[in-house]
């Protein structure tokens, strides 16, 4: 960093250059080289235990600080209380749709890290979240079933576009009845007509009477 700091320097003599290294605690900092910590070194180390605990305390309500706290807060167990309401004060925050999704992702990325052990189902009832209604079993249920009938009824959709085209080829305009007949046909019945339309002699021989006794 020092090298393309000296560079950058170089390149733009006319600027004061300033390389900031941030850390997650005073302790991560380098001791060597020694001129790092030197006043007036080009480089400031900066660590985030010493820059965000205080304004963590004063301002609880901060998005922007909420979302380092799992990085901030040392004891699991208090990271597990404060798990909740630091998912909320995101949540409520007067952000926009974009920033906001943003911290919650990094927050909840944070919490991945910080426990690693548990499952993401686990993750989220730490944060007070309901499971997210794609992983629930009863809407991959529901969402399976609605699937499969949907390819069906598409399936059966076709058939009967095609049905309708061959008796057009064969028969000319059909009425209005045989319309309706066809597209209320469940699947079976339209292969059935789709097997007997080279020999049906007339609409009414393959699809049945009209109502009625009309045409």
């Amino acid at each position: 960093m020092s090298a393309k700091i000296g560079l950058y320097g170089e390149q733009h003599p006319e600027r004061d250059v300033l390389g900031i290294a941030v850390f997650l605690r005073a302790a991560d900092g380098p001791t060597r080289p020694s001129w790092v910590h030197a006043p007036g070194s080009p480089i400031r180390c900066v660590s985030l235990d010493g820059v965000l605990r205080e304004p963590m305390a004063r301002e609880p309500e901060n998005p922007y600080v909420a979302v380092f706290a799992p990085l901030l807060i040392d004891s699991d167990a208090e990271l597990t209380a404060r798990a909740p309401a630091l998912w909320q004060t995101i949540q409520q925050a007067p952000l926009d749709e974009e920033r906001r999704e943003t911290l919650s992702n990094v927050l909840e990325f944070w919490f991945f890290e910080r426990f690693r052990s548990l499952s993401a189902q686990e993750i989220w009832t730490m944060l007070n979240l309901v499971t997210p209604i794609q992983e629930t079993q009863a809407y991959q249920s529901i969402f399976a079933e609605g699937e499969a009938k949907g390819k069906a009824e598409g399936k059966a959709e076709g058939k009967a576009g095609t049905l309708r085209r061959q008796l057009t080829r064969r028969f000319g305009a059909l009425p209005a009845w045989a319309l309706q007949r066809v597209a209320a046909a469940p699947e079976a019945q339209l292969d059935a007509w789709l097997d007997g339309i080279f020999d049906a002699a007339s609409v009414e021989d393959l699809l049945g009477a009209a109502p009625g006794g009309g045409r």
